[in-house]
């Protein structure tokens, strides 16, 4: 099993939205040196809790200054953009960083409605399978299909290697079309806690067709989880997100708050009840317990990968927390062989 990282250039109370850019290519840099496998990183819009708001940007800066590991959108959420624009942006990163770039295809707005209509009004998410086949076609420098209006267009830059395509999603419909396509798929763990998840990759193999690029389909999660040295840390440090996640659920966006803020607010004896029970099922602990229960969790829904999503408001243990988890499935994986 793969281990990678997913990025949403958090927002954290305290600094400002521009440092989370800066943290995000200090931590791919890191990762890389951890052994991670890929950084992919997200796209959302006129949020106060992510600051990503164009992977595709980011992602030029990280795979500058990164030698090894793999560098992916998480994603690019095509309905608001021009597929031959996507393209040619994802052949100018392959050139940047030849055979490292995953150019991983979202179909969700990433915002609210008027904002996906400022970024395109003439956006249509109906579309969605068909810029995808033209966008595959654009980045393979193959012609597009017969009596196509913009068949003779190239996206430039062409060269040795094209990215690799990705469909993200946390419905069955994600699955259906990565799988109609012969794609890898990524589910979002962490945006449904799981559900869905063994439904969708069932779908999703089930349903696959072989391509010529992927003749067996190639299944990933993204998870939400976190390590600490001790289990009490790990406690402390989650409490951010559990505060965070009672406003989520209610459709506020806030800045993530430090553990002393999140410790400071009052709770309702309903949201202390719902806090506990995040607790009892939420990825934190010890390396050791996160590799094991993110090894069950491979193994239970046969997935090949997993992007590992930490939001933590203090930087060094974020980076502390990915060493931390690398180590643990490292030594992991000595012991299994």
């Amino acid at each position: 099993m793969r281990l990678s990282v997913l990025d949403q250039s958090t927002v954290v109370t305290g600094r400002s939205p521009a440092s989370s850019i800066q943290e995000s290519i200090a931590l791919a840099q890191a990762c890389e040196r951890f052994g991670y496998h890929r950084y992919w990183v997200a796209e959302h819009h006129n949020s106060a809790s992510q600051a990503g708001t164009a992977p595709e940007v980011l992602m030029a800066a990280i795979a500058a200054t990164t030698q090894r590991i793999r560098v992916g959108s998480a994603g690019v959420m095509l309905p608001h953009y021009a597929a031959l624009k996507v393209a040619e942006q994802f052949r100018v990163l392959d050139a940047i960083a030849p055979g490292r770039i995953d150019m991983g295809l979202g179909r969700a707005p990433g915002s609210d409605g008027l904002t996906a209509q400022a970024l395109n009004p003439h956006g249509d998410a109906d579309q969605f399978p068909a810029q995808i086949r033209d966008l595959l076609a654009w980045i393979a420098g193959e012609p597009l299909v017969e009596r196509h209006p913009h068949r003779s267009i190239i996206a430039q830059p062409q060269g040795d290697t094209t990215p690799e395509p990705w469909i993200l999603g946390s419905s069955d419909y994600g699955a259906q079309v990565a799988a109609h396509f012969g794609l890898p798929y990524c589910f979002a763990h962490f945006i449904t806690d799981g559900r869905g998840a063994a439904e969708a990759i069932d779908l999703y193999r089930t349903g696959y067709r072989p391509s010529a690029r992927f003749p067996t389909p190639i299944a990933a999660i993204t998870v939400w989880a976190m390590t600490a040295e001790t289990q009490a840390e790990a406690e402390r440090h989650f409490t951010s997100r559990a505060v965070w996640r009672l406003g989520r659920d209610r459709g506020v966006y806030t800045a993530l708050p430090s553990p002393e803020e999140a410790e400071a607010t009052a709770l309702s004896e309903a949201e202390a009840a719902k806090i506990a029970r995040m607790r009892q099922t939420a990825l934190y602990g010890t390396p050791d317990h996160v590799a094991a229960r993110l090894r069950d969790l491979a193994a239970q829904t046969g997935v090949d990968e997993i992007a590992v999503l930490t939001t933590l408001h203090d930087k060094a243990a974020r980076v502390r927390s990915y060493a931390l988890l690398a180590d643990a499935m490292r030594a992991d994986t000595a012991l299994a062989a």
